[in-house]
Protein backbone atom coordinates (compact mmCIF):
# COMPACT_ATOMS: atom_id res chain seq x y z
CA UNK A 1 0.00 0.00 0.00
CA UNK A 2 0.67 3.38 -0.47
CA UNK A 3 -0.59 5.50 2.24
CA UNK A 4 -0.95 9.32 2.78
CA UNK A 5 -0.79 10.05 6.32
CA UNK A 6 -2.14 13.08 7.57
CA UNK A 7 -2.12 15.07 10.82
CA UNK A 8 -2.04 18.64 12.20
CA UNK A 9 1.91 18.97 12.57
CA UNK A 10 3.63 16.47 10.16
CA UNK A 11 7.26 18.07 10.83
CA UNK A 12 6.43 16.72 14.57
CA UNK A 13 6.19 12.82 13.37
CA UNK A 14 9.30 11.21 13.81
CA UNK A 15 8.67 7.72 12.97
CA UNK A 16 6.30 7.04 9.60
CA UNK A 17 8.57 10.05 7.65
CA UNK A 18 11.29 6.94 7.59
CA UNK A 19 8.90 5.20 5.73
CA UNK A 20 8.88 5.07 1.70
CA UNK A 21 5.26 3.99 1.30
CA UNK A 22 4.37 6.78 3.39
CA UNK A 23 3.40 10.61 2.64
CA UNK A 24 2.69 12.98 5.01
CA UNK A 25 0.72 15.71 4.01
CA UNK A 26 -0.79 18.69 6.95
CA UNK A 27 -4.44 17.95 7.63
CA UNK A 28 -6.89 20.18 10.66
CA UNK A 29 -10.25 18.41 9.91
CA UNK A 30 -12.25 22.07 11.22
CA UNK A 31 -10.74 23.77 8.61
CA UNK A 32 -12.84 23.79 4.99
CA UNK A 33 -9.72 25.21 3.31
CA UNK A 34 -7.24 23.02 4.14
CA UNK A 35 -9.31 19.67 3.48
CA UNK A 36 -9.65 21.24 0.21
CA UNK A 37 -5.98 21.63 -0.65
CA UNK A 38 -4.98 18.93 1.21
CA UNK A 39 -7.34 16.22 -0.23
CA UNK A 40 -6.33 17.74 -3.80
CA UNK A 41 -2.88 17.18 -2.98
CA UNK A 42 -3.54 13.55 -2.01
CA UNK A 43 -5.31 12.48 -5.15
CA UNK A 44 -2.28 14.29 -7.15
CA UNK A 45 -0.01 12.04 -5.19
CA UNK A 46 -1.37 8.33 -5.61
CA UNK A 47 -5.17 7.31 -6.69
CA UNK A 48 -6.77 6.98 -3.86
CA UNK A 49 -8.08 3.41 -2.95
CA UNK A 50 -9.42 4.19 1.16
CA UNK A 51 -10.17 7.29 3.40
CA UNK A 52 -9.60 6.72 7.21
CA UNK A 53 -11.17 8.89 9.47
CA UNK A 54 -9.48 8.77 12.56
CA UNK A 55 -9.14 12.07 14.19
CA UNK A 56 -10.28 11.87 17.71
CA UNK A 57 -11.09 14.35 20.55
CA UNK A 58 -12.77 13.27 23.80
CA UNK A 59 -14.63 15.17 25.66
CA UNK A 60 -15.81 14.29 29.35
CA UNK A 61 -18.09 16.01 32.07
CA UNK A 62 -21.94 16.97 33.09
CA UNK A 63 -23.47 19.69 29.99
CA UNK A 64 -23.61 22.03 32.67
CA UNK A 65 -19.66 21.89 32.87
CA UNK A 66 -18.82 22.11 29.11
CA UNK A 67 -18.01 25.55 26.83
CA UNK A 68 -19.83 26.24 23.77
CA UNK A 69 -16.05 26.16 22.51
CA UNK A 70 -15.81 22.52 24.20
CA UNK A 71 -18.86 21.63 22.46
CA UNK A 72 -18.01 23.04 19.37
CA UNK A 73 -14.81 21.51 18.42
CA UNK A 74 -15.66 18.15 19.78
CA UNK A 75 -18.61 18.11 17.04
CA UNK A 76 -16.31 19.81 14.29
CA UNK A 77 -13.41 17.19 15.17
CA UNK A 78 -15.47 14.00 15.58
CA UNK A 79 -18.57 14.71 13.22
CA UNK A 80 -17.94 17.93 11.38
CA UNK A 81 -14.47 16.36 10.58
CA UNK A 82 -15.71 13.05 8.88
CA UNK A 83 -18.58 14.46 6.99
CA UNK A 84 -15.91 17.18 5.06
CA UNK A 85 -13.52 15.05 4.72
CA UNK A 86 -15.59 12.52 3.18
CA UNK A 87 -17.30 14.93 0.94
CA UNK A 88 -13.97 15.99 -0.57
CA UNK A 89 -13.32 12.98 -1.93
CA UNK A 90 -16.83 11.44 -3.42
CA UNK A 91 -16.25 12.34 -6.92
CA UNK A 92 -12.35 11.20 -6.40
CA UNK A 93 -14.61 7.64 -5.68
CA UNK A 94 -17.49 8.56 -8.22
CA UNK A 95 -15.14 9.01 -10.88
CA UNK A 96 -13.28 5.70 -10.27
CA UNK A 97 -16.60 3.90 -9.73
CA UNK A 98 -14.79 2.39 -6.86
CA UNK A 99 -13.58 2.92 -2.69
CA UNK A 100 -14.11 2.79 0.80
CA UNK A 101 -14.44 5.19 3.26
CA UNK A 102 -13.94 3.95 7.02
CA UNK A 103 -14.76 6.19 10.24
CA UNK A 104 -13.14 5.49 13.40
CA UNK A 105 -16.58 5.56 15.65
CA UNK A 106 -16.78 3.95 19.09
CA UNK A 107 -18.71 1.32 21.68
CA UNK A 108 -19.92 5.15 22.32
CA UNK A 109 -21.80 5.03 19.30
CA UNK A 110 -23.68 2.21 19.87
CA UNK A 111 -24.65 3.25 23.42
CA UNK A 112 -24.37 5.80 25.91
CA UNK A 113 -22.78 6.36 29.49
CA UNK A 114 -22.99 9.19 31.64
CA UNK A 115 -20.75 12.43 31.18
CA UNK A 116 -19.83 11.66 27.79
CA UNK A 117 -23.45 13.33 25.73
CA UNK A 118 -21.47 15.58 23.38
CA UNK A 119 -18.96 12.73 22.59
CA UNK A 120 -21.97 10.49 22.19
CA UNK A 121 -24.04 13.22 20.14
CA UNK A 122 -21.06 13.15 17.70
CA UNK A 123 -20.27 9.05 17.46
CA UNK A 124 -24.05 8.05 17.65
CA UNK A 125 -23.92 10.96 14.68
CA UNK A 126 -20.69 9.60 12.61
CA UNK A 127 -22.98 5.51 12.88
CA UNK A 128 -26.13 6.97 12.03
CA UNK A 129 -24.90 9.41 8.69
CA UNK A 130 -22.71 6.51 7.92
CA UNK A 131 -25.73 4.61 7.51
CA UNK A 132 -27.84 7.15 5.93
CA UNK A 133 -24.90 7.97 3.20
CA UNK A 134 -24.29 3.62 2.37
CA UNK A 135 -27.49 4.24 -0.03
CA UNK A 136 -26.34 7.23 -1.95
CA UNK A 137 -22.58 6.03 -2.33
CA UNK A 138 -23.83 2.25 -3.17
CA UNK A 139 -25.35 4.00 -6.55
CA UNK A 140 -21.55 4.58 -7.06
CA UNK A 141 -20.26 1.39 -6.17
CA UNK A 142 -18.28 2.85 -2.88
CA UNK A 143 -18.44 1.49 0.60
CA UNK A 144 -19.07 3.34 4.03
CA UNK A 145 -18.06 1.36 6.84
CA UNK A 146 -17.19 2.40 10.72
CA UNK A 147 -15.08 0.73 13.11
CA UNK A 148 -15.83 0.86 16.89
CA UNK A 149 -13.41 -0.13 19.64
CA UNK A 150 -14.27 0.18 23.01
CA UNK A 151 -11.05 0.46 25.40
CA UNK A 152 -7.73 0.56 23.75
CA UNK A 153 -4.39 1.13 25.25
CA UNK A 154 -3.28 4.42 24.13
CA UNK A 155 -2.29 7.64 25.50
CA UNK A 156 -5.94 8.60 24.64
CA UNK A 157 -6.70 9.71 28.06
CA UNK A 158 -3.80 11.82 28.54
CA UNK A 159 -3.19 12.84 24.97
CA UNK A 160 -6.52 13.49 23.68
CA UNK A 161 -9.19 13.88 26.23
CA UNK A 162 -10.57 17.05 27.98
CA UNK A 163 -12.54 16.66 31.50
CA UNK A 164 -14.25 19.21 32.66
CA UNK A 165 -15.70 19.54 36.37
CA UNK A 166 -18.96 20.68 38.10
CA UNK A 167 -19.21 20.56 41.53
CA UNK A 168 -22.92 19.36 41.09
CA UNK A 169 -21.65 15.96 39.40
CA UNK A 170 -18.21 15.61 41.88
CA UNK A 171 -19.51 11.76 42.90
CA UNK A 172 -20.33 10.83 39.43
CA UNK A 173 -17.08 11.90 37.94
CA UNK A 174 -14.89 10.21 40.90
CA UNK A 175 -16.71 7.00 40.01
CA UNK A 176 -16.94 7.79 36.40
CA UNK A 177 -13.22 8.76 36.00
CA UNK A 178 -12.20 5.95 37.85
CA UNK A 179 -13.86 3.08 35.96
CA UNK A 180 -12.60 4.72 33.01
CA UNK A 181 -8.82 5.23 33.92
CA UNK A 182 -9.23 1.10 34.74
CA UNK A 183 -11.06 0.05 31.62
CA UNK A 184 -8.83 2.04 29.39
CA UNK A 185 -5.34 0.33 31.10
CA UNK A 186 -6.98 -3.18 30.57
CA UNK A 187 -7.91 -2.12 26.58
CA UNK A 188 -7.09 -3.94 23.81
CA UNK A 189 -3.42 -3.58 21.58
CA UNK A 190 -3.81 -0.64 18.66
CA UNK A 191 -2.86 -3.87 16.49
CA UNK A 192 -6.14 -5.30 16.89
CA UNK A 193 -8.22 -2.12 15.79
CA UNK A 194 -5.65 -2.01 13.03
CA UNK A 195 -6.34 -5.65 11.60
CA UNK A 196 -10.15 -4.59 11.73
CA UNK A 197 -9.77 -1.08 10.07
CA UNK A 198 -8.03 -3.58 7.17
CA UNK A 199 -10.47 -6.16 7.21
CA UNK A 200 -12.74 -3.57 6.35
CA UNK A 201 -11.13 -1.75 3.98
CA UNK A 202 -10.35 -5.13 2.26
CA UNK A 203 -13.16 -7.33 2.21
CA UNK A 204 -15.55 -6.24 0.07
CA UNK A 205 -18.49 -6.47 2.17
CA UNK A 206 -21.70 -4.29 1.77
CA UNK A 207 -21.28 -3.98 5.82
CA UNK A 208 -21.35 -0.92 7.72
CA UNK A 209 -20.17 -1.55 11.19
CA UNK A 210 -16.87 -3.83 12.55
CA UNK A 211 -16.89 -3.49 16.20
CA UNK A 212 -13.46 -4.06 17.09
CA UNK A 213 -12.92 -4.81 20.78
CA UNK A 214 -14.14 -7.79 22.75
CA UNK A 215 -15.60 -5.36 25.42
CA UNK A 216 -17.44 -3.05 22.66
CA UNK A 217 -18.99 -6.56 21.35
CA UNK A 218 -20.34 -7.79 24.45
CA UNK A 219 -21.82 -4.43 25.38
CA UNK A 220 -23.80 -4.47 22.19
CA UNK A 221 -24.40 -7.92 22.13
CA UNK A 222 -26.10 -7.27 25.57
CA UNK A 223 -27.82 -4.39 24.39
CA UNK A 224 -29.12 -5.91 21.28
CA UNK A 225 -30.55 -8.93 23.77
CA UNK A 226 -32.36 -6.98 25.98
CA UNK A 227 -33.61 -3.27 24.24
CA UNK A 228 -31.95 -0.65 24.55
CA UNK A 229 -34.18 0.60 27.51
CA UNK A 230 -33.38 -2.05 29.47
CA UNK A 231 -29.61 -1.36 28.60
CA UNK A 232 -30.18 2.04 29.34
CA UNK A 233 -31.86 1.18 32.91
CA UNK A 234 -28.78 -1.48 33.72
CA UNK A 235 -26.12 0.99 33.04
CA UNK A 236 -27.43 2.95 34.93
CA UNK A 237 -27.52 0.92 38.01
CA UNK A 238 -23.92 -0.65 37.49
CA UNK A 239 -22.80 2.78 37.33
CA UNK A 240 -25.29 5.09 39.63
CA UNK A 241 -26.21 2.21 41.75
CA UNK A 242 -30.72 3.14 41.18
Amino acid sequence: WNVIATMRNPDKENDLVHLKNVTLLPLDVTDPKQIKKTVTEAIGTHPIDVVFNNAGYGLMGALEALSDEQIIKELNTNLLGVIRVTKAFIPHFRERKAGVFISTTSMGGLLAFPLHSIYHAAKFGVQGWSEGMSYELGLHNIRIKTVAPGAVATDFLGRSLEKSLHPAYQELEEKLFAMTESMMSKGAPAERIAEVVYEAATDDKDQITYIATDDAKAAYERRLEIGAEASRMEIRKQILGN
